[in-house]
């Protein structure tokens, strides 16, 4: 068996609000520079990139997949939104059973709409996963604890969610929001496989790639990723990677135009109206989680991987040499000296040592050392606003600014305000 690096979540060049790059040669290039090795075709029931993939994406052998140029293997998959907004991952055999699935859809939701990467179905998720499952594919929720479309922001368990397909899921994809220390303080998600994913809608490594899974297969194809999510205790899933949550857009509860962040009873006593501003406050992620969870973290189950915070290497750079645009030439050109050097971006972050990295750039390989030795602290996330890293020089660094963030953290996100007496 091989590990390979996969992430199984993006969405292609038609959808809305999607890169014109994401294109299939273009994706595959830059995963290959990013040291992904298996992605998913993405998008996979709209029609006009249907016709894409097929024009650029070929069967080498029986099930597997890969671009003409063969930087990276496929598998077939997209996403769906169900009629209560819930978004579902979906992996299929091949593309005839993509073609045929889309056929059985489409009297349930306008497939052929232009912007449409992800079209919304008049069906709830239980029924979605019955067909889905009839043409010998499988389904989970994505990105689940986003407070807009992921399963936990409309139900409590993805049983309750899924009702009697609830047994035939096989994994929950964590998305941006959370990793295994968040998730599995939901005891019921402890049957469930965890896939991170990045949910890209550009092809370049600061996107594409920033959650992944190494995952042990014979072949990098659907049959082998079934295997690796049902067989848990081979332990076939070597590890999750993503973005420590606290980076997310919805970590904490905050308004969703100034961005103030709230406790959670802070919220529920303005009604969820924004003090500040007068917008809607919403539910963080954390908040959500808290009250659902039933467990204490750091308990997981005996087949669960261990879960790698990580931070895209261009943003690395740009913290180091201080400066505000990520895809400046500035951060570009050293970004592409220590791939060139390196192979690629994740053997950088992981696996080189740092006396090497030194020999490219002192400064980058420092804040690589910090993050590699947990030396970094966020200004949380919330309202739809990325959190910020700080990478810190050393521990004497790291907790005097901790002690700054806490004791603006503690502070009233409202002073100057009335009181709510007073309203």
């Amino acid at each position: 068996m091989k590990s390979y690096n996969c992430d199984l979540q993006l969405h292609g060049m038609f959808a809305a609000g999607v890169s014109k790059n994401m294109a299939v040669p273009v994706i595959a290039e830059q995963a290959k520079l990013k040291g992904l090795h298996v992605l998913v075709t993405g998008d996979i029931f709209h029609k006009q990139w249907f016709a894409h993939l097929k024009e650029n994406v070929v069967e080498e052998e029986n099930g597997v997949f890969a671009d003409k140029n063969r930087n990276a293997f496929f598998i077939v998959g997209g996403e769906v939104e169900d009629k209560n907004r819930i978004h579902h991952l979906i992996y299929l055999p091949d593309f005839a059973s993509a073609l045929s699935l889309r056929e059985k859809f489409f009297s349930y939701g306008n497939l052929d709409c232009v912007l449409c990467g992800r079209p919304k179905l008049n069906l709830s998720a239980e029924p979605i996963a019955q067909k889905v499952l009839e043409f010998g594919g499988i389904i989970g929720p994505a990105h689940a604890f986003t407070p807009y479309t992921g399963l936990y922001a409309f139900f409590d368990s993805a049983k309750k969610a899924y009702g009697e397909m609830g047994e035939k899921l096989l994994f929950i994809e964590l998305g941006l929001s959370a990793d295994t220390d968040f998730a599995d303080t939901i005891s019921e998600n402890h049957k469930y496989s965890f896939l991170s994913s990045s949910d890209a809608h550009s092809p370049w490594p600061n996107r594409i790639g920033r959650e992944f899974n190494r995952i042990k297969m014979k072949k990098p194809d659907y049959k082998n990723l079934v295997k690796a999510l049902k067989e848990k205790e081979e332990k076939l899933i070597e590890l999750n990677a993503g973005l420590n949550p606290l980076e997310g857009k919805y970590h904490k509860t905050a308004c969703n135009n100034c961005f103030t962040q709230y406790e959670l009873k802070q919220a529920e006593q303005f009604r969820f109206l924004c003090a500040r501003c007068g917008s809607q406050i919403k539910r963080g992620v954390r908040d959500r989680i808290e009250m659902l969870a039933d467990t204490k973290t750091g308990v997981h189950p005996a087949f669960r991987p261990p879960y790698l915070h990580l931070l895209p290497l261009a943003e690395i750079i740009q913290l180091s040499a201080e400066v505000k645009n990520v895809n400046s030439q500035a951060v570009q050109s050293v970004w592409m000296d220590f791939v060139e050097r390196f192979g690629n971006e994740i053997n950088v972050l992981v696996d080189v040592s740092i006396k090497e990295l030194a020999e490219v750039n002192t400064i980058v390989a420092k804040k690589i050392e910090s993050f590699r030795n947990g030396l970094v602290l966020y200004i949380p996330g919330g309202g739809g606003k990325y959190g910020t890293p700080i990478i810190c020089d050393s521990k004497e660094e790291f907790e005097k600014t901790k002690k700054e963030l806490e004791q603006k953290t503690f502070s009233d996100p409202l002073k100057g305000q009335k009181s709510l007496a007073e309203f």
